[in-house]
């Protein structure tokens, strides 16, 4: 289990790693090559009084609804000030210091550096990527034992 977390301010290549029954697992941030905004990523990222908008928040005030909307309005605009971006976090597996798969798995289309948070659950993503990283690791190391063994 990754036990480090990824840092409050986090940057495309930083890392942690987890040891797990004699493998190296290590987590990266990788940038996400899509690059469309979050208003296009999402549906319902702006809010809405219109039950039929995915943005629907609910039968709220003008006020409240002015509220949602100013915070939506902050986080895209820290988008194109390039104070947060989409990310893929990307595990890789070695074994006696010696990658065996350098994409054992991954997910994508995270926010990272998003306003108001800690990254905390970059951390979280990597944890619930590790066993399919495992699974394919074993896999790796199972292919190079019978390949060694012809």
């Amino acid at each position: 289990m990754f036990t480090e977390k990824f840092n409050r301010y986090a940057c495309e290549g930083d890392t942690i790693t987890a040891e797990v029954d004699g493998f190296t697992i290590k987590a990266t941030i990788r940038a996400d090559d899509c690059s469309d905004a979050p208003d296009e990523r999402q549906d319902g990222f702006w809010p809405s009084l219109d039950p039929k908008d995915a943005g629907y928040i609910g039968a709220k005030s003008p006020r409240t609804l002015a509220r949602h909307m100013a915070k939506a309005q902050a986080v895209m605009d820290a988008w194109k000030r390039d104070q947060w971006f989409y990310c893929g976090v990307s595990l890789s597996v070695k074994r006696s210091g010696i990658t065996i798969d350098a994409h054992a798995a991954s997910l994508w289309g995270i926010d990272c550096n998003y306003p108001g948070s800690d990254n905390s659950y970059l951390a979280e993503v990597a944890n619930e990527l590790l066993p399919e990283a495992l699974e394919a690791g074993r896999a790796a190391l199972r292919t190079l034992c019978d390949c060694a063994a012809a």
